[in-house]
């Protein structure tokens, strides 16, 4: 998604842009493309543009119980400064960013978000991404999806020693 902010970089410290967000980014780096929507702030500051709003999408995921793939929606929240390259009034060069990695302006004052969006999305997926809250996994013996109904394995004999845990176990687990 690229911005062109050539105006606000000649506005006043201070001055803001809200752009709305409806594009196609491939948010996983898969070659899946998936719809991003919201809306993105964009605020002067004295030397960088920063970039503030919420988006949603939603990314293809495997579950951490059951192994099956599913869709999650997600919610991203970013917060990213952008920094010029080009002097908007003059067109000389801008020295390049200290930090490495730092998001940039190009030289024709267009700021791309693709990037921003993508990193952001990474950060949002859960660690440990469930289909739904009641998934019931696999089978640890025949790796059955217990999703799909039993797999026919025996139950499992309880050690003696922790005989006293079993009234902590919900009927069905």
């Amino acid at each position: 998604m690229q911005i062109n902010v050539s105006q606000l970089l000649q506005s006043p410290v201070g001055a803001t842009r809200d752009c709305p967000v409806s594009e196609l980014v491939d948010v996983a780096d898969n070659g899946k493309v998936r719809l991003v929507k919201g809306e993105v702030e964009l605020l002067r500051t004295p030397s960088s543009i920063l970039v503030k709003g919420v988006l949603n999408t939603d990314i293809e995921l495997m579950c951490s119980r059951c192994l099956s793939s599913f869709i999650s929606p997600l919610e991203v929240t970013i917060e990213e400064e952008y920094l010029p390259t080009v002097d908007v009034i003059s067109g000389s060069p801008l020295p390049p960013p200290e930090e490495p990695g730092s998001f940039t302006i190009d030289e024709h004052h267009v700021l791309d978000l693709t990037e921003a969006i993508r990193q952001y999305t990474t950060l949002s997926v859960p660690m440990k991404p469930i289909c739904q809250k009641s998934c019931a996994g696999l089978c640890q013996y025949c790796g059955q999806n217990l999703n799909q109904g039993p797999c026919g394995c025996p139950s499992a004999e309880i050690d003696p020693r922790w005989s006293a845990l079993t009234k902590y176990i919900t009927p069905g687990k």
